[in-house]
């Protein structure tokens, strides 16, 4: 008896000092899926950019407003819908480690689909050059209003929200620090 207590004593203690390696996603870049046409895939990277292939499972994406439970295999996951125009991609994933959040700008030439990641300084940087400009320079202000409102309906025609414009910079802030 004292033998079975002993081991049933120690598997309960043993079994607050092991735990599961829990997978998790703290980087990520958007490609064209090579697969298919017109569609995108996430693959789950390191902080170098090396995909992470023990990645597997469900994970709760938002991709431009909308959640979205992607698939992982091997670290890559596919967004089966199709893109027919030029636009912006927005995707966050919320984990235990905190939000990770990219905009991407996916330019479609060709049926080819190329992702170029939009930084959060460069949304910034747009219009306070424009406000910089015409502050400076008293004639140029009514080409810097022009150029500003050209900004604005690009942003907005190619699915570029005024929230999702707000919440990519704050991401980005938040991330600095």
């Amino acid at each position: 008896m004292k033998k079975i207590l002993f081991v049933a004593a120690l598997l309960l203690f043993a079994g607050k000092f092991v735990y599961a390696d829990s997978v998790s996603i703290k980087h990520f870049v958007v490609k064209e899926n090579p697969f298919a046409d017109s569609e995108l895939a996430i693959v789950a990277t390191d902080s170098l950019g090396n995909i992470q292939e023990n990645v597997d499972g469900v994970f709760a994406f938002t991709i431009n407003g909308f959640q979205e439970q992607m698939q992982f295999e091997k670290g890559t996951a596919f967004y089966r819908h199709k893109l027919d125009k030029s636009s912006f991609f927005y995707v966050k994933h919320i984990n235990n480690a905190g939000t990770h959040s990219m905009l991407y700008y996916i330019y479609k030439q060709d049926g080819k689909l190329k992702p170029l990641h939009v930084s959060w300084t460069l949304l910034v940087i747009i219009p306070l050059a424009l406000v910089l400009l015409g502050y400076m320079f008293k004639r140029f202000i009514i080409i810097a209003i022009v150029i500003f409102l050209i900004f604005i309906y690009f942003n907005h025609h190619n699915g570029l929200s005024m929230p999702t414009f707000f919440e990519s910079i704050f991401d980005g802030l938040k991330g600095m620090f």
